[in-house]
């Protein structure tokens, strides 16, 4: 089989299919559109899940800043603070932790192969091999969910990013992470004065009172523009002391 960096990029728009998968949580697809207006544009991945357009890497401001944004809420004399991401996708966030020498730890869960084999051999390693590559990064094939009830490690701050949001979820398993039980989860596997930051396609007030009926504190939510189309947002919480 044809490594999938190996297959050449076309020049046009209509997005091809490098690599199609049936997985335990449906039908995930890595899509490539073409290079842009001119050759020497770099070409646009996207993933779909289940026929649900997840995320792509023509911009990539939102994932970054919900990992940025995270350390920033942080304590500045915190030392060493440990992170988990939620969801590896196209890897911006990942990139922007391990570009930042602060953190100690950081750890992605991400429950489906084959956007960890794109990464890893495939062409989205143009975004991650060099976080792969650092020591201080570890990858957790399994679901977020599980992974929260059943791990006893503690983080400075969870950056989610598994959905299209609160309200708009890849699969209904999903909607789990944002129920009381999920967030008392997420409450519990950060340490005091930790930070939650939720990663959306649209704001939800539900889901703010959601973080705080959980016992957050700090909640906000900051809009990032984009390239295209309406502003992501990024809902933060703080576990309080």
């Amino acid at each position: 089989m044809q490594p999938l960096h190996d297959i050449a990029i076309a020049a046009d728009e209509q997005p091809v299919v490098l690599d199609r998968r049936d997985g335990p949580y449906g039908e995930v697809v890595l899509r490539r559109r073409g290079a842009g207006p001119t050759l020497t544009d770099p070409p646009v991945y996207e993933i779909i899940a289940n026929g649900c357009f997840l995320m792509d890497t023509s911009d990539g401001r939102s994932e970054r800043l919900l990992v940025r944004a995270a350390l920033d809420a942080l304590p500045a004399d915190r030392p060493a603070p440990a992170l988990l991401i939620g969801g590896l996708g196209v890897g911006f966030s990942l990139a922007e932790a391990a570009a930042e020498p602060r953190w100690s730890r950081i750890t992605v869960v991400e429950r489906e192969q084959a956007v960890i084999d794109w990464h890893r051999a495939g062409p989205l390693s143009a975004v991650t091999a060099r976080a792969l590559a650092d020591p201080r990064t570890e990858i957790a094939h399994t679901d977020l969910v599980a992974h929260l009830h059943g791990t006893h490690e503690a983080y400075d701050a969870l950056c989610l990013d598994i959905d299209n949001g609160p309200d708009w979820t890849v699969t209904e398993d999903n909607g789990s992470l944002y129920s009381p039980a999920g967030l008392a989860a997420c409450a519990a596997r950060l340490t005091p004065g930790g930070v939650l930051a939720v990663w959306s396609a649209q704001p939800s007030s539900a889901f703010e009172d959601a973080l705080r009926n959980a016992g957050f504190c700090g909640v906000r939510t900051e809009e990032i523009p984009v390239a295209r189309g309406v502003p992501d947002v990024v809902h933060f919480a703080v576990r309080g002391a």
